[in-house]
């Protein structure tokens, strides 16, 4: 899983309503904010973060609060899979420094993946911190903070072995109409370049009714689409045994009733079994989107990398989804520059991706990170990785928009997602993503009313942009525009 396939707005912290003029009591325990650096776990999980802190008494913070440093209390959940995110972390704590000299009683707490990497780094680089947490500790977190008033110094709290499913803890989702829902914590596998199992620990498998419950108070609280969250999210079950278990839930997930839409990630390529592809295709709610991470086209580098899979499996995987589902869009992680890399290893991963023509790839150079086997190898000169990096996106680019032309003229169903974007409230649109998980920014006609959050829009799309489409329909000529609440 990885940040960069959420918008900005799909990451962003939850903030609350504004209020006029606050009294102090409404302040409870301490105003806060969330920060989140990551993938859709760790927002999810500050989710989690948010609701332990609204039970212990906490308010969140409104937008004003926030863009004026009123703020009582900021938590950073951190994310440890690049090493540009640590540096992101460290560079913001230090900003948040200068806020606690103007504010002395403001409490500053870091967790997430590289607070349970670097417990004791953090507490010695950053002593204004006050609370240092692990992925397994979110509920202890008002505990901590707590103690460190006490005591005048951080608190620090990581802990190994897991006690209980995040899940089972209290949360305040950012969205009303899209939920994120774990069915699984940690990693078994190896890979030489990831920090994951050190960071989440072995993987566990949540009770498939306890899933499903979840799912339904989803539904009830207002959700019409869910995301499925795990490291290995089509491996679960396999613990116990069961290979059947996530394409039983997918199956499970159709059967509830207002459940729009099923979305999961991130699978690996060596669980994704005919079974899981017959799921997706059979089941009307799952959509027919796919997050499919490669990492590499050479079968040399993906040995070193311990993938267990190899490229000509990876492409006839990719056959048999298309074959069953003609409008998938698959999307993939790839790293470049991996130690060892050869010129023609690059070849084969420009190889696969022509032949792949994923939808979109999130392309990384390799990042080494301490304690994993990759980071003691042999690095590559930072030009040459660079070189192919920029040959790699301008591939997958050309791809994407010959990819995304193929929509235009077409017909699409939207669910507006969130608030209008950047531009849209000049432009009179209303963002969303369509059944496939493509970005759509739809331009409402005129005398139409305008959609709200977890309405669904049919509109046809009449142009298409690098990395999303325009629908901006025009029902006299005889194009669609239909509202489905």
């Amino acid at each position: 899983m990885n940040e960069e396939m959420m918008t900005e707005a799909e990451r962003a912290s939850k903030l609350a309503e504004s209020t006029v003029d606050p009294a102090p009591a409404a302040r409870g325990k301490g105003v806060f904010y969330v920060h989140t650096l990551g993938c859709q776990m760790n927002v999810h999980d500050s989710e989690r973060i948010a609701g332990v802190l609204e039970e212990a008494g906490y308010v969140p913070a409104t937008e004003e609060q926030y863009l004026d440093h009123d703020i009582d209390l900021i938590v950073m959940n951190t994310c440890a899979v690049r090493e540009n995110a640590a540096e992101r972390m460290y560079g913001t704590i230090g900003l948040w420094a200068g806020m606690k000299r103007e504010r002395p009683n403001l409490q500053i707490a870091v967790g997430g993946c590289m607070a349970q990497l670097d417990r004791e780094k953090i507490a010695r680089k950053t002593p204004w911190v006050d609370a240092v947490f692990g992925t397994k500790n979110i509920g202890a977190l008002p505990q901590l903070l707590e103690q460190a008033r006490i005591e005048g110094h951080a608190q620090v709290k990581v802990q190994e072995d897991l006690n209980y499913f995040p899940s089972q803890l209290p949360t305040d989702r950012a969205s009303k109409v899209s939920s994120w829902v774990a069915i699984s914590v940690g990693c078994n596998n190896t890979c030489t370049f990831c920090i994951v199992p050190t960071t989440r620990g072995k993987e566990h498998d949540r009770r498939p009714g306890d899933i499903l419950a979840e799912i339904r108070r989803c539904v009830d609280e207002g959700a019409k689409e869910v995301t499925l969250l795990g490291q290995n999210v089509n491996s679960f079950g396999y613990g116990i045994g069961d290979r059947f278990a996530f394409s039983k839930l997918l199956r499970a997930c159709g059967e509830i009733e207002g459940l729009e839409r099923v979305r999961f990630t991130s699978p690996h390529p060596a669980a994704f079994t005919d079974d899981v592809i017959a799921a997706m295709a059979e089941t009307p709610n799952v959509m027919h989107q796919l997050h499919f991470p490669l990492q590499s086209g050479s079968d040399r580098i993906l040995r070193a990398m311990r993938r267990s899979y190899r490229s000509a499996k990876f492409l006839d995987i990719l056959r048999k989804i298309r074959e069953a589902m003609p409008d998938a869009q698959i999307s993939t992680d790839i790293i470049v520059g991996f130690p060892g890399e050869t010129e023609e290893d690059f070849q084969e991963t420009m190889r696969v991706v022509e032949e792949a023509r994923f939808s979109s790839a999130f392309t990384f150079i390799y990042s080494p990170r301490p304690g994993t086997p990759a980071a003691d190898m042999e690095q590559l000169p930072r030009d040459v990785v660079q070189d192919r990096f920029d040959r790699l996106v301008a591939l997958q680019e050309r791809i994407t928009e010959e990819n995304l032309k193929t929509f235009e003229g077409r017909d699409v169903e939207v669910m507006v997602t969130g608030t209008p974007g950047k531009k849209d409230a000049a432009t009179h649109r209303v963002t969303g993503r369509e059944k496939t998980g493509v970005l759509v920014h739809i331009g409402v006609p005129e005398g139409e009313p305008m959609p709200q959050v977890g309405d669904f829009v049919t509109a046809t799309v009449t142009h298409a942009g690098r990395h999303n489409l325009i629908a901006d329909p025009d029902p006299k000529a005889g194009q669609t525009y239909a509202v489905r609440h």
